[in-house]
């Protein structure tokens, strides 16, 4: 098998492993035309990441193989699952990796794979793809590795030592749901005991996973809840030194236990990842966010997360942008306001500059129509809550 159709089939298999990417099934509109347009929003292989200073990164996602002896129920890639099977030697993939970098297609890595035998053996393969790039061909740019379940301590602390960001998928909220999902993983031998190992190497030196660690969660193949989802996040935030959690609403695939389940609503992996982004950016508390689910323990699909807390705590509102003992946590709390335009305020207040007209908020990036329901400027109300639409 040549290296394309490798490519073809391994990046493929990677999509399931989230970074800060982005995708579209949104069809080539020159096909209509008979017309070979360029580009393809569903091509696998390449995703983009953000830097701490907002800087965007193209990464090569990719598997080095897709062969795998764990039995999850949701995964393409399971035990016994007819698939075409692929895998890169560590020495194949690094060419690949190294051509699409020089020719400027792609500036960092994000490495995965499957485990088709030993869990140590699997991870010492992705360990040698890292290693030869950094040692041999001195690649400094970005690499983000994920672990595999079962590997020992001493292959996560050489990936610690190489690599900028470790992740390593929970999956599910607690070890009943991840049973459900398979029988070959236990959370807190496989999973929570690597993720502890990383915390502990990089409170012990900078140079170890300078970009923390990850996780993800498939979102609804178990039946849990939103609340207990929130309940392991924040377990892991204060626990972990978590750096982010991403989401995968649950998609069934044939020929798994799960392919008659009905497909978990992307809607629903949105509002989790705000309920993260709330947490992390906006100074929200797992408290606040566990308050705004609904009496089933989820969140409102047809409303986002922060302008649910708006409503359920009108008390706080409106907000008067001149008051001069307003806080940045208090607004960060109001909708249509970011850490940026909040931040911005804050720095006009401290310069004695006082807002007159909604316009002014709106030049420095309030948006206007979500966050004018809960603003007063000089003790006059911009329009009825009630109102909102």
């Amino acid at each position: 098998m040549g290296f394309l159709e490798k490519l073809k089939i391994l990046g493929a298999a990677a999509k399931y492993d989230l970074c800060a990417s982005t995708a579209s099934n949104r069809a080539n509109s020159y096909s209509k035309f008979n017309k070979a347009g360029m580009g393809n929003p569903v091509a696998s292989g390449v995703c983009h990441s953000f830097t701490p200073d907002g800087r965007c990164v193209s990464l090569f996602r990719v598997l080095l193989t897709n062969q795998c002896s764990n039995d999850c129920a949701y995964c393409i890639n399971r035990v016994g699952r007819e698939c075409l099977k692929a895998s890169f030697e560590p020495k194949e993939l690094v060419r690949v990796f190294l051509g699409l970098y020089e020719r400027n297609y792609v500036e960092g890595l994000f490495l995965s794979s499957g485990m088709p035998r030993d869990p140590e053996i699997a991870m010492e393969k992705t360990l040698e793809v890292v290693e030869l790039l950094r040692t041999k061909h001195y690649f400094n740019g970005y690499i983000h590795l994920k672990l595999i379940p079962g590997a020992n301590y001493d292959q996560i602390k050489r990936a610690s030592a190489i690599t900028d960001r470790l992740s390593m998928n929970i999956e599910a909220p607690s070890q009943s749901r991840l049973s459900e999902l398979s029988s070959t993983k236990r959370m807190m031998t496989d999973i929570l005991k690597r993720m502890k190992w990383i915390k502990t190497l990089a409170e012990r030196e900078d140079k170890y996973v300078p970009a923390g660690q990850t996780t993800q969660f498939v979102v609804g193949a178990a039946g849990e809840s939103d609340l207990e989802i929130l309940e392991r996040m924040e377990k892991l935030y204060c626990q972990m030194d978590l750096k982010r959690a991403y989401f995968s609403a649950f998609d069934p695939i044939g020929q798994t236990p799960l392919e008659k389940n009905p497909k978990t609503p992307v809607i629903r992996e949105v509002r989790l990842c705000q309920a993260d982004f709330l947490y992390r950016h906006y100074d929200f508390h797992f408290r606040d966010l566990k308050n705004v689910l609904n009496e089933n323990n989820m969140f409102n699909l047809s409303k986002d997360v922060k302008l649910c807390y708006a409503f359920q705590n009108l008390d706080r509102y409106p907000i008067d942008v001149n008051n001069e003992d307003i806080t940045l946590k208090e607004l960060l709390k109001v909708p249509g306001i970011g850490p940026t335009s909040a931040r911005r305020i804050i720095k006009a207040k401290k310069a004695g500059y006082r807002f007159k007209k909604l316009k002014e908020l709106a030049r420095i990036g309030v948006v206007i129509k979500r966050a004018t329901p809960f603003l007063e400027i000089n003790g006059q109300k911009q329009t009825r809550i009630d109102n909102y639409v």
